[in-house]
C-alpha cells in the first residue's frame, strides 16, 4: 500500500499506548488532562508540526499528527507527561500513513477498546478535534479523517449490533457488585467522583441493584447534586468523605484526580468493605489492600469481565470492519483527489486556453467554421484526456510526486491551489 501524506517531507503518524500492553499504573503516568492537551498543542505549533489531535482516556493515551519523525511526537507526550521515552518504548505502538489511518477508525468505531463496542472514545474522539481546532491545529486531513470515523462509528451503530446489550465499564462493575454482593438492596453504595463513568456506575445502579441507599459525593457539590436529583439519592460533602466510606459496604470511586484520593487511612478497617476503583491513574492507594476486611478491584480486572452480550458482539465484528473500508475507501479516494487536483485543474485551465486560441485562429481563417460543433468536440476531448491523467495518477503504479512534477513541466503550469 503506498503512502499518503500531505507534504513531501512530512508523514502522519499516531504513536500511543493502550491497555493491551500497558497497565493501568504505566497508563497513569502517560495520562492528559485538558491543560496538558492544550499545552501540548501549543508546543507541537511552535515547533512547526502540522496538525495534531491527542486523546487520553482511561484506557489509552494517542497523539496523531504530521511529523518528519514519529520522535517528535513522542517527545511532546513524555515532556508533558509522568512518563519517560524509555517506559514509553516499551509498551508504546508507532504508525505511520496507510496504517495511522487504519488505526483511528479501528480505534473510533470500539473495535479496539477494552470492552469490544464501548462507544464512549468517539466522544473523546470528537473532543480532541475541538481543542486541535481551538489552537489552529486542525488542518483539513485531520477534519475529513475525524469526520470519516464518526461517520462510520455511526453507521456501525445503526448498522450492527456491536454496541448492543449493555455491556461498558460503568456496567462491568455494577455486575461486579452484583456477581459478588449478597443482600444488595440493604447495603450502603458510596459513589466518589461523578464524571462520566461515575454517572453511567450510578445509573446503572439504580437500575440493577433496587438499591436506595446510595450517596454521592463530588469535590464541586453541584455536580453530584444534577445527577441525585434524577435519581432522588442523597449528596454529601467533600468534607463528609471520611465519615461515608466508614459507613459504607461498597465504595465506588471515580474521580479525574492525577494522584489517589483515598488512603489507607480513610478507612474504617472493623467492618467489610468493597472498594472498586474505576479510575486512570488509580484513585485508590495500593496500601488499602493490606487492610483485611477491604477487597480492592480495579478497572483492569473489571474489564475482563466477559458475558453472553459480549459473545454475541464479536459476530458483529467482520459488519463492522466491512463498513470502516469501505468509508475508509471513500477517506482515501479523497486525499488522492485532493494531492493531485490543483495539477488537473490547472491542465484543464491551459487546455481550454489552448482551445479558445485554436477555434478563434479558426473562425477568423475559415468562413462557415463551426465554432458551435467545435466547442462540444474540444471540449469532450479536454474531458477525455484529463480523465486519462487523473486515472494515471490515482494508479498504485505509479510514483505520484513524480508524475505530478511532470505533468507541470511539460505542460508548464501554474498553480492556483491554497
Amino acid at each position: 500500500m503506498r503512502d499518503y501524506h500531505i507534504s513531501k517531507h512530512n508523514s502522519f503518524y499516531a504513536v500511543g499506548l493502550s491497555y493491551k500492553k500497558a497497565d493501568a499504573e504505566v497508563r497513569g503516568k502517560f495520562s492528559l488532562d485538558v491543560p496538558a492537551i492544550d499545552h501540548i498543542l501549543g508546543k507541537a505549533k511552535e515547533i512547526g508540526i502540522d496538525g495534531l489531535l491527542a486523546i487520553s482516556t482511561c484506557n489509552r493515551t494517542e497523539l496523531y499528527g504530521f511529523a518528519q519523525h514519529p520522535y517528535q511526537l513522542i517527545k511532546l507526550l513524555c515532556d508533558e507527561t509522568h512518563g519517560t521515552v524509555e517506559e514509553f518504548q516499551e509498551v508504546a505502538y508507532v504508525y505511520k500513513n496507510h496504517d495511522a489511518i487504519s488505526h483511528m477508525f479501528k480505534v473510533g468505531t470500539g473495535l479496539d477498546s477494552q470492552i469490544l463496542g464501548d462507544f464512549e472514545i468517539i466522544s473523546q474522539i470528537k473532543q480532541g478535534f475541538y481543542r486541535a481546532k481551538k489552537h489552529d491545529m486542525a488542518n483539513p486531513f485531520l477534519e475529513r479523517l475525524c469526520n470519516s470515523v464518526i461517520q462510520a462509528s455511526k453507521r456501525i451503530k445503526n448498522e450492527t449490533e456491536l454496541s448492543s446489550g449493555a455491556t461498558s465499564v460503568a456496567f462491568a462493575s455494577v455486575k461486579y457488585i452484583l456477581d459478588n454482593v449478597d443482600d444488595i438492596s440493604n447495603k450502603n453504595i458510596l459513589l466518589f467522583g461523578t464524571g462520566k463513568i461515575g454517572r453511567n456506575t450510578c445509573e446503572n445502579l439504580v437500575k440493577h441493584s433496587n438499591n436506595s441507599h446510595i450517596t454521592l459525593i463530588n469535590r464541586t457539590r453541584e455536580k453530584a447534586e444534577d445527577i441525585a436529583g434524577k435519581f432522588q439519592l442523597t449528596v454529601k460533602d467533600y468534607g463528609d468523605l471520611q465519615t461515608e466510606i466508614r459507613k459504607a459496604d461498597i465504595l465506588v470511586v471515580a474521580t479525574g484526580a492525577q494522584l489517589p484520593t483515598v488512603s489507607k487511612a480513610l478507612i474504617y478497617p472493623k467492618k467489610p468493605l468493597l472498594v472498586l476503583d474505576l479510575s486512570v491513574p488509580k484513585n485508590v492507594s495500593d496500601d488499602v489492600k493490606e487492610l483485611d476486611n477491604v477487597t480492592l478491584v480495579h478497572l483492569d480486572q473489571l474489564s475482563q469481565i466477559t458475558d453472553e452480550t459480549l459473545a454475541k458482539r464479536k459476530e458483529y465484528v467482520p459488519k463492522a470492519e466491512a463498513i470502516i473500508e469501505k468509508v475508509k475507501k471513500d477517506f482515501l479516494k479523497w486525499l488522492e483527489t485532493r494531492k493531485f487536483a490543483p495539477v488537473i485543474n490547472a491542465l484543464k485551465d491551459k487546455l481550454n486556453t489552448m482551445k479558445t486560441e485554436e477555434i478563434d485562429f479558426q473562425t477568423k481563417k475559415n468562413e462557415g467554421f463551426d465554432q458551435i460543433q467545435a466547442e462540444i468536440i474540444s471540449d469532450r476531448i479536454i474531458q477525455k484526456i484529463t480523465k486519462q491523467f487523473a486515472n494515471h495518477l490515482k494508479s498504485n503504479e505509479v510514483d505520484t510526486d513524480d508524475s505530478l512534477e511532470l505533468i507541470q513541466k511539460v505542460f508548464q503550469l501554474e498553480l492556483h491551489s491554497k
